[in-house]
């Protein structure tokens, strides 16, 4: 597939402002009344994004973002700190590691969205107003078992030889084959 090279330069000036902007206006549905204003807010955002790609009254925006930046400077680095405690939460969990305790109570942020994770990559659904909402489920790889560590590196050698020899590969066929191939080609 060709892409021009304009369409590949806009997208990514499109990627860096939404990442920019996202990184300021950066709340989230719990931090408003009701879903109408969060949806006003959302619908602001998109409107100063769409302005800044498409160079609409970009200095009035620019303006309003750091008079924006100057009043929710703390909101904007409690939101930030966040989003990095659940990061690395999500990042330990995947590792099979144990999560921290909640530091959110030792920073006074107050509570977070639930968004816990079960047993290996599994995630329980989060409760979000007293529903409970399904996430989707990630399914462990073939061979595995949660909680086994491979001891070192000759240990996970000899695995992937075995499971190589299983699936009919063998080094012998490889080498044939390479010489097949290399005096294929060759003209007498």
């Amino acid at each position: 597939m060709v892409v021009a090279s304009g369409t590949n330069n806009a997208f990514g000036k499109e990627m860096a402002i939404r990442k920019r902007i996202a990184s300021i206006f950066n709340k989230r549905e719990e931090d408003f009344p009701s879903l109408r204003e969060y949806n006003d807010y959302l619908e602001e955002v998109e409107d100063m994004i769409f302005n800044l790609i498409e160079g609409i009254d970009v200095p009035a925006i620019e303006a309003k973002i750091a008079q924006y930046q100057r009043e929710n400077a703390e909101q904007i680095m409690i939101a930030q700190a966040r989003k990095a405690e659940e990061y690395a939460a999500a990042l330990a969990a995947s590792k099979g590691q144990p999560t921290q305790p909640d530091g959110d109570a030792a920073l006074g942020l107050g509570p977070r969205a639930e968004s816990s994770t079960g047993p290996q990559g599994h995630y329980a659904p989060a409760v979000a107003g007293g529903i409970a909402q399904p996430r989707p489920t990630q399914p462990l790889p073939v061979g595995s078992i949660p909680g086994l560590e491979y001891e070192d590196e000759e240990t996970m050698k000899l695995k992937a030889e075995k499971a190589a020899r299983a699936g009919g590969w063998s080094l012998e066929i490889s080498r044939k084959r390479a010489l097949e191939e290399a005096f294929g080609s060759l003209w007498v």
